[in-house]
């Protein structure tokens, strides 16, 4: 049966636009998403076997243009369409910092920062630049590393902060593995970089390190 062919309150459009987006399951919204089905497959039948076949809304979000392109009903439009969708999102994430003190939103912080970092397949390191406000500057990835690694140089850190005129910074990196346990390893950089931004008089107010979606704040555990 075609979506148009459902009553009106069960078709994921009018659904929405009468109960708000929260209301709908995964594969309705990526239905609306989709827009259309294919031959003999509406949009929501679609929908559901594309979550099968990647697993969860997660897996299809996160699949290559290669994975995803080759899924039955995909393509490189669909493809474009989505990572547009992505990049706005986290733009949005980004501007709602950009009005607001950064240290103070914690949550927020976190989920920009987990939206950025979690499905990373390698570790990144990288900075929110913030204003004497605590108002983001800027988000930067500055090192990548391999599966469990990342080499990290303070002396860079420093450099990019001075020409972003930055007066804090929060750190933070992925773990691949999704456990976002700080290592020892972690603690020890930490403390480098610590060490090199007050020679400059750079406050670092946070260091978060990013699993499968969670963020571990080394001030909330009293690592700092």
């Amino acid at each position: 049966m075609k979506i148009l062919d459902w009553p009106k309150h069960e078709r994921p459009r009018e659904k929405l636009l009468a109960q708000g987006a929260a209301a709908l399951s995964d594969s309705e919204l990526l239905a609306i998403f989709l827009r259309t089905g294919i031959k003999d497959c509406s949009a929501i039948d679609l929908a559901r076997n594309l979550l099968t076949e990647f697993g969860s809304l997660r897996g299809l979000l996160g699949a290559s243009e290669h994975d995803f392109c080759r899924a039955k009903g995909l393509g490189q439009a669909k493809f474009s369409q989505l990572q547009a969708c992505l990049e706005m999102s986290q733009r949005y994430m980004a501007e709602a910092l950009d009005k607001t003190d950064v240290f103070s939103s914690v949550e927020q912080t976190q989920a920009y920062l987990i939206a950025k970092l979690r499905d990373q397949p390698h570790e990144v390191f990288a900075m929110l630049l913030l204003d004497s406000q605590h108002r983001l500057i800027k988000y930067r990835p500055m090192f990548y590393g391999t599966i469990d690694s990342a080499s990290v140089y303070p002396r860079v850190l420093v450099q990019q902060a001075l020409i972003d005129n930055a007066a804090a910074v929060i750190l933070a990196h992925n773990h691949p593995s999704g456990v976002a346990e700080p290592s020892q390893a972690d603690k020890s950089i930490t403390k480098r970089v610590i060490d090199a931004f007050s020679l400059m008089d750079i406050k670092v107010l946070d260091h978060f390190v990013i699993g499968d979606g969670i963020a571990v704040s080394f001030a909330q555990r009293g690592l700092l």
